[in-house]
Parts: structure tokens; C-alpha cells; sequence
């Protein structure tokens, strides 16, 4: 039965993550992938919160596998940041990819750290 949450929680997050790449990329006409930047880091913002609730006891394992697992791990994507740096780099962009790997880990870790801090603050 866990798998059915998993796979719930992947069906609003895939769907999640497109479309918001899609709205942010129809924002900016950039080279930089702001699309699966903002997805990234605000699935790492989500799980810190969710993190925080599960350490403070005030959501299951359930609840966290459908949010967690299932949704944010649709929602974000490690491969398309990976494919979007290394594109970068082989069109010449070296700067922007530099600062796509670097801006985009040190992002995503600050957002799990602020959103782990407000799910204790909050549920704590």
C-alpha cells in the first residue's frame, strides 16, 4: 500500500514540475534554466518543512512518504539540472553553468536547512 502513496504523491508532483517550468520559462527569455531552478529549490523547501514535521512528530510516515517521496521527489529533478549544466557548458556558456551547479546545490541545501528550521519552529 505504501507504493500506491508514492505513487500519488508523483502524479501532482511530475505534473507540478512541468508546468511550473513552463510558466517561469515563458517569464524569462534566459539561457539559465530558471525553470528547474525554481523547481529544485522549492521541492528542497518543501521536504525541509516536511522534514521538520516528521522530527517534531507531527506527521507519520505515510504522510511523508506520499509528500516526500511521491511529490517532491517528482517535483524536483536532479537529471535536468545536470543535462541543463553540462548543455550550458557545451554551448560555450561556462560562466552560467558554473553558476547553475554552484547557485543551484547552495540554494536547494539553504532551502532544506530554512524549511527544516520553520517545520521544527512551527510543529516543534
Amino acid at each position: 500500500m505504501d507504493w500506491l502513496l508514492v505513487i500519488v504523491g508523483a502524479a501532482v508532483g511530475a505534473p507540478s514540475r512541468y508546468l511550473t517550468d513552463r510558466a517561469v520559462r515563458t517569464r524569462h527569455d534566459s539561457l539559465f534554466p530558471w525553470g528547474t531552478f525554481v523547481v529544485n529549490v522549492a521541492g528542497c523547501l518543501m521536504l525541509g518543512v516536511l522534514t521538520g514535521a516528521v522530527l517534531a512528530g507531527a506527521v507519520g510516515s505515510r504522510t511523508y512518504l506520499l509528500l516526500g517521496t511521491g511529490l517532491c521527489g517528482a517535483l524536483t529533478t536532479y537529471s535536468t539540472f545536470s543535462y541543463e549544466t553540462l548543455r550550458l557548458a557545451e554551448e560555450g556558456a561556462g560562466v552560467r553553468a558554473a553558476l547553475n551547479a554552484v547557485g543551484s546545490v547552495a540554494a536547494g541545501v539553504g532551502a532544506a536547512f530554512a524549511g527544516a528550521a520553520a517545520g521544527s519552529a512551527l510543529w516543534g
